[in-house]
């Protein structure tokens, strides 16, 4: 068929209001032109047939009767009289819309519930039957907008539309043409990927099925969202093309039969060969993510080309509404992609054998949350870590590999009774790390210390949880209290805490073989942030200060005598800046032990000793008191000095990070770690253990 018919033929319907006839007429009248055309050519030429075709057919009527309709019809389809206009047309059409998103809204939340249901029915929980409610409610629902919908729909059946009003419909009807096959193909990978990554965790990872289970239903939110996207598309393509024909019904049917297949054989076809090559990849998974960025750039070449022909206009390009949509998708797929639980070290994680150490008797207060470990050997071992900052992201793997080899390293070498880490387990920072996740790193560094075997407790650090982190303060307790002695036999994690300022304060009680005791080990939370402005930190609270010196009072009170004890943290105390400076000065009011402090070594504030701005009675008291004569802290990474001040002795811990400041993955001499040896008379002697002397 010749195009410049075609173009003949909409010249003489452009003034004339859509409708269902018109359209049907328009369309044979087309295709009776293009034949008459080619008949005209057999015996001149295409020139002149053309002059011919114009000659012949040069009114809307002549053309009508040649499709076989009359003068009465064509005059019919001029009939503007009940043509809705624009205003109208859009404000009905904004008012399904809004039942369209509300309707896939609970047709989501009802799939959602159903598999909640389907889990429970499984497990035999108690919340089959509110969960069994909860769906027949979002199904309920659902059917209810959707019914709205299509009687509204029947009710502006073979609506004629005015010029205006028809363009606004065809231009919706292309964007949701468009919309509806991109998201059968979104939808149909990310399902993939999400069964892909969880499977990934569960098979190669060897993890339990409880876990399997947790992560599946908090992450589905990556399958939620296209599922949403296909439905709403569907609704309102069906809804468009009710209202007004597509370009060629039967070709969009083709096509997305076209993507629903390709979709499928493809992402078969990746989860056959991740099966098959899984033996040659650490983290599986990651096949996924090069898949899907495959797939996606496949996808828009076929946008770009089949897809014309089943819309009006294929490709309407604005530049801001691009800016708009690329800007969201981006920070919107940024951030998911960054709170999204990874488990890209699990491998070696699992792979993590014992190591040598002694069995000591742990118990715990269930009413003050405080555990006591009788040692089994005169000496008692302890090793401080600090500042391991785990990423948990595919962009931090290779620094998330060399810190826990690095811990591992450190307590193979030492064979310690018991391993204090003060602060900055994780390092959920956003694009610092590419993860807001600090639930991930948590779990892998339990599961990492519960293969090697030993006992642990920690403080927490400033970077624990971030604003932006996944958990919150309230919601990484319960995950800590999940993974706690319990659970896993050796994470001192207590479960009751003392009323008083920060996240986690607790004490662990270390006795003598014969029961006396030897030594308080005080875990105290430094805090985080003030919130008074971008990392202005906080400190030890006067109410954390009065639980420390009730608790040294009861020990004391207990053994009749002053019990040593030990302090951890995380920031360290004003008290540390106050003797670097008079040790550097050449005052002998300080005596020096080992290790240098050079200062924050071009982080964020380049401070000597990164502390608090605001004082803590902590120091005073504990000088007041006379029973801690150690204080031990992280958080400045380079620094790394052990340093008595006023008969109390003040030590940095040597930081694991390869990953927080910024080219400190090059530098090795502040790596490491301390060994704290305590004796039966509570002596301890303190050795500084750097990971170029183990490695």
């Amino acid at each position: 068929m010749d195009k410049r018919t075609d173009r003949i033929v909409d010249l003489f319907f452009e003034d004339i209001p859509y409708s269902p006839e018109a359209s049907d007429a328009q369309e044979k009248i087309s295709a009776a032109l293009g034949e008459r055309f080619d008949e005209l050519c057999a015996d001149r030429s295409e020139g002149e047939a053309i002059d011919a075709v114009l000659a012949e057919y040069g009114s809307l009527a002549k053309l009508a009767q040649l499709a076989g309709y009359t003068e009465e019809q064509a005059a019919a389809w001029r009939n503007a009289g009940d043509a809705a206009e624009l205003k109208p047309t859009k404000k009905l059409l904004w008012r399904q819309r809004l039942r369209t998103y509300a309707a896939a809204w609970f047709v989501c939340a009802a799939f959602m519930e159903l598999l909640w249901v389907f889990y429970n029915a499984y497990h035999r929980n108690a919340e089959f039957f509110f969960v069994l409610l909860m769906t027949a409610i979002f199904a309920l629902l659902a059917w209810l907008l959707i019914r709205k919908i299509v009687r509204t729909e029947r009710a502006v059946k073979e609506q004629k539309y005015d010029n205006e009003a028809f363009a606004y419909l065809r231009a919706r009807s292309d964007k949701y043409t468009k919309r509806l096959f991109n998201s059968v193909a979104l939808l149909i990978g990310a399902v993939f990927i999400f069964i892909g990554s969880e499977m990934s965790f569960f098979v190669f990872g060897n993890s339990k099925s409880a876990e399997l289970a947790e992560n599946f239903f908090s992450n589905m939110i990556e399958v939620q969202i296209p599922l949403f996207l296909l439905v709403k598309n569907i609704i309102l393509h069906r809804l468009l093309r009710k209202r007004i024909s597509l370009p060629d019904e039967k070709k969009a049917r083709r096509y997305g039969i076209l993507i629903t297949a390709f979709s499928l054989v493809y992402w078969v076809g990746v989860t056959v060969f991740t099966v098959a090559a899984r033996s040659s990849f650490s983290y599986p998974a990651n096949i996924f993510i090069g898949a899907a960025f495959i797939f996606a750039l496949i996808i828009i070449v076929l946008d770009l080309t089949a897809r014309r022909r089943v819309t009006f206009r294929n490709l309407v390009f604005n530049p801001r509404r691009f800016a708009v949509v690329t800007a969201a998708a981006v920070l919107g797929g940024g951030f998911m992609l960054l709170q999204r639980d990874t488990w890209y070290t699990q491998s070696y994680i699992n792979s993590v054998p014992v190591v040598e150490h002694n069995t000591h008797k742990i118990e715990y207060d269930e009413e003050t949350g405080v555990y006591t470990i009788t040692s089994s050997t005169e000496d008692f071992k302890i090793l401080h870590l600090t500042d391991i900052h785990i990423g948990g992201s595919l962009y931090s793997y290779n620094k998330d590999m060399k810190a826990l080899r690095a811990c591992y390293a450190e307590i193979e070498h030492t064979q310690p009774d018991l391993v204090l880490v003060t602060g900055d387990l994780c390092f959920p920072l956003g694009i610092m790390s590419m993860s807001l996740n600090n639930s991930a790193p948590v779990q892998q560094f339990a599961a990492f210390m519960r293969n090697t075997g030993i006992p642990w407790a920690f403080t927490y650090g400033n970077h624990d949880t971030e604003n932006l982190s996944t958990l919150n303060k309230t919601e990484l307790n319960e995950v800590y209290t999940s993974l706690s002695y319990k659970t896993s036999g050796n994470l001192l994690y207590p479960y009751v805490q003392p009323d008083v300022m920060g996240r986690n304060n607790q004490l662990i009680e270390l006795r003598n073989t014969d029961g006396s005791l030897n030594t308080g080990l005080f875990m105290i939370d430094s805090n985080a942030y003030t919130g008074e402005g971008i990392n202005v930190y906080d400190y030890i609270h006067d109410d954390q200060v009065e639980w420390y010196a009730e608790q040294v009072g009861r020990m004391n009170s207990e053994a009749g005598r002053t019990v040593n004890s030990f302090v951890f943290f995380h920031i360290p105390l004003q008290e540390y800046k106050t003797a670097t400076e008079l040790y550097l000065d050449g005052s002998d009011e300080v005596t020096y032990y080992f290790g240098e402090n050079p200062g924050d070594h071009g982080g964020i504030t380049n401070d000597l000793v990164c502390c608090s701005d605001y004082p803590s009675k902590m120091f005073d008291t504990a000088l007041e008191l006379g029973s801690t004569t150690g204080f031990f802290c992280g958080h400045d990474h380079y620094n790394n000095a052990s340093i008595e001040y006023k008969g109390i002795r003040l030590t940095y811990g040597m930081s694991i990070d390869y990953l927080a400041m910024p080219g400190i993955a090059k530098e090795t001499k502040q790596r490491g770690a301390e060994l704290i040896t305590i004796h039966p008379d509570s002596t301890w002697d303190l050795e500084q253990i750097p990971l170029t002397s183990i490695t």
